[in-house]
């Protein structure tokens, strides 16, 4: 990484305790997604050889002038305050990097103040939890914000980030918190109709790969949202600003009317199959083609169902639309019930925007589940893309049902099945592989060839 850092990745991190099974239960489904991608994000904290995690939670016993850091050698956590006291988790301080940043802080006039003896806040143990859960094993500084300015994170971000220069190890920092917290009229701190407005914008400047857009959100949108964690970003934000960007969003869900976002900001090396992202011309991390291609889907339906014909290819700017590429197209409704999905594994068409026209036709109209979508439901459904990487072939134990989709077939080719990545409740390869080869019609038993691809999910913005 450049500038000679040692900050190796970051990220932000949700901390909601029901995304921990023993606290969640049978509620673990609707965030299931967040915890897949939890995974995900420890793959990468790992590939890129992280030898302590910086944590910096909102949930923090706050000091209105000072940072405030826990300060035990040993640091601890439970989940007694939501009816799972035998989760416990352990973690060893890092001393060093702990005093390397009070030393840069104090040189900025910023005051670092140790908390003794004290368990770690929610904000902190969920993602330690989510660390250790899926094989991370290291050190970690566990740091909380201030009632200081938005500018003062920045800077002091910026002490973490020489900080670490200092100690010449790999560390990793994850930005712990929530976003809007008013997103639905059930939400546990009310509901405001303009809220999602900051998870819009959040998600949006990360999908475009320019997290300083996050730094110039409205502040009076933050007050209307109730988000947790803005700090927490800001800090993470100045800690990076010298490293080369390489923002994605892992995962975003709101099924509580709360939103949760898992992301990377930066990364020396990613644990993603970025080379056959590459290699089908699909670039990893979403810019304004986040919007362009759902909306191309719901244009091409809206124009054939109304007019009954289909939509003529755009001209079009963008040069992901412009290549040769397979894709799925998703319908949902606004409470999340599929409505249609149908793709192709091989590009069928010159261009990706006339692939995309063809299926999100055929998703509306050709679904042998669904009923082809009739006009007055056309305002109320929402549309995905998810564009496929080449395949490759694959054994069962390189297959993660997390981030690589898979596609089953016999020996002679005949029968074939295909199933996305990051499907709720398909967590281990086997059950992935069981239900392709169920859908293509495969006897158990039968010997199966096996190829994965990696996809890019474009989904339409909520509002």
């Amino acid at each position: 990484m450049g500038n000679g850092s040692s900050l190796v990745f970051s990220g932000i991190a949700p901390h909601p305790p029901i995304m921990v099974p023993e606290v969640g239960r049978e509620a673990i489904g609707e965030v299931s997604q967040s915890i897949s991608a939890m995974e995900e994000l420890t793959k990468r904290v790992i590939a890129n050889q992280a030898e302590t995690v910086i944590l910096i939670s909102p949930h923090a016993p706050l000091d209105p002038y000072a940072f405030v850091a826990y300060q035990d050698p040993q640091l601890h956590a439970d989940f007694a305050n939501f009816r799972a006291p035998k989760v416990q988790l352990t973690a060893a301080l890092d001393q060093e990097l702990l005093n390397a940043i009070g030393q840069r802080a104090d040189e900025e006039n910023y005051t670092v103040v140790g908390i003794p003896n004290a368990k770690l806040d929610h904000g902190s143990a969920v993602p330690l939890y989510f660390l250790q859960r899926n094989g991370w094993r290291g050190k970690v500084v566990v740091l909380g914000y201030s009632f200081l300015s938005n500018a003062d994170h920045l800077l002091f971000g910026s002490c973490i980030g020489r900080a670490i220069r200092d100690v010449s190890r790999p560390i990793a920092l994850i930005a712990s918190g929530d976003l809007s917290h008013r997103l639905k009229p059930d939400a546990p701190a009310g509901f405001n109709p303009t809220a999602y407005i900051f998870d819009d914008e959040i998600v949006d400047a990360l999908r475009a790969n320019d997290p300083e857009r996050i730094v110039q959100i409205n502040q009076h949108l933050r007050e209307l949202a109730g988000e947790c964690g803005y700090r927490s970003m800001l800090i993470a934000l100045g800690a990076t600003r010298e490293l080369p960007r390489s923002c994605e969003v892992l995962n975003y869900e709101a099924p509580f009317g709360v939103g949760y976002i898992v992301a990377q900001l930066t990364s020396k090396e990613t644990a993603k199959d970025a080379e056959s992202a590459k290699n089908s011309g699909v670039a990893a991390s979403m810019d304004a083609d986040g919007e362009n291609l759902p909306a191309l889907a719901r244009a091409a339906v809206e124009h054939f169902v109304r007019e009954g014909s289909e939509l003529s290819v755009p001209a079009t700017e963008s040069e992901l639309l412009q290549v040769r590429a397979a894709c799925f197209v998703s319908l949902k409704t606004l409470a999340g019930d599929l409505r249609g999905c149908i793709g192709t594994i091989e590009p069928a068409h010159g261009t990706l925007a006339a692939e995309i026209i063809a299926n999100a036709i055929s998703a509306a109209t050709r679904d042998p589940r669904f009923a082809p979508v009739a006009s007055e439901e056309l305002a109320s459904l929402r549309y995905s893309v998810d564009v496929l990487s080449a395949t490759e072939s694959t054994q069962m134990e390189d297959l993660d049902p997390a981030i690589y989709g898979v596609i089953v077939e016999d020996e002679t080719g005949v029968h074939r099945g295909l199933l996305l990545p990051a499907l709720e409740g398909i967590d281990t390869a086997v059950r992935q592989v069981e239900i392709a080869s169920r859908k293509a019609g495969i006897t158990p038993g039968t010997p199966v060839r096996l190829r994965r691809f990696s996809v890019s999910r474009y989904s339409e913005r909520r509002g």
